[in-house]
């Protein structure tokens, strides 16, 4: 009985809110008891974003009360809780593509299902379908201490890598969240140089291919080609740094000269003290 009416309550502020929305009275804003928040972070050039309302403990029981076990929750507040992804992902090792999602959970004592559904936008989790679902996976509960509001959080684990959780009361839920980084990175190059085969972008290729150790062939002919197009310190410098990578010392350091040159007056000082600490230490291993 009491769930029937707390439904009914919803969908009568829905309606409520809606009707002012479109009449012409402006809506008046006033404070919610679970308080809007958000957490977002970079995983390499990938966009990771939760959206979230914090209820808080307010001295209740939450797990098995409050939050039933065994039905589908919100995680949170208010509006469904969304996730949202700039480039496909990976959760606790399950393909995820780009896009928003609303986030829910099923709780358990021991385990909880997490779900993503397409339909982003809804109010908690009264008008739910599991028709609706992208996925579900399961992770388990973790303890800690008291946090009086729920919250999330991102970490970087790796550069690759993130975990993100939520911790109210005394639990915390832990998801991994997984980027090929170099596959969208890559990818973003090879279409940056197809669609403007510019100097930067060039360059922009180069220097990855060099910190990633990977096409370094391909690196040292997207050099020249920004070479030909600008000849600037910065493609001077990365010329001379794939040839001293391929053990060819004796020709890079001329090159390394030409960049500082052509630094000189146009960069920091501190840049050209780190081409100058360079050059005296690929001397010594010449």
């Amino acid at each position: 009985m009491q769930r029937t009416q707390t439904v009914a309550a919803c969908l009568a502020l829905a309606v409520w809110a809606g009707f002012l929305s479109s009449g012409a009275p402006a809506q008046v804003l006033t404070p919610r008891a679970s308080p809007a928040a958000s957490v977002g972070m970079k995983i390499g050039t990938t966009d990771v974003e939760v959206r979230y309302h914090r209820p808080a403990v307010k001295g209740r029981k939450i797990w098995g009360g409050l939050v039933p076990y065994g039905e589908v929750w919100r995680l949170g507040a208010n509006d469904a809780t969304t996730v949202r992804f700039s480039d496909p992902v990976k959760m606790e090792g399950k393909d995820v593509p780009a896009g928003t999602y609303a986030f829910f959970a099923i709780p358990g004592p021991d385990a909880w299902t997490l779900i993503l559904n397409r339909r982003a936008e809804q109010w908690g989790a009264y008008f739910y379908k599991e028709s609706e679902d992208l996925l579900r996976f399961q992770v388990k509960p973790q303890t800690g201490p008291h946090a009086e509001w729920m919250s999330f959080s991102l970490t970087p684990a790796t550069p690759e890598s993130a975990v993100l959780e939520m911790a109210w009361e005394t639990l915390r839920l832990p998801v991994r969240i997984d980027v090929d980084v170099p596959r969208i990175v890559w990818g973003n190059l090879d279409k940056a140089i197809a669609e403007k085969p510019d100097a930067d972008n060039y360059l922009y290729a180069v220097n990855y291919a060099l910190e990633r150790g990977e096409r370094l062939d391909e690196a040292m002919t997207w050099v020249d080609k920004a070479l030909a197009l600008e000849e600037g310190f910065w493609g001077y410098e990365a010329k001379a740094k794939l040839l001293q990578r391929a053990g060819k010392a004796d020709d890079a350091l001329p090159l390394l000269d030409k960049a500082i040159a052509l630094a000189r007056g146009k960069a920091p000082q501190g840049y050209i003290d780190g081409l100058e600490a360079m050059k005296a230490a690929w001397k010594q291993e010449a």
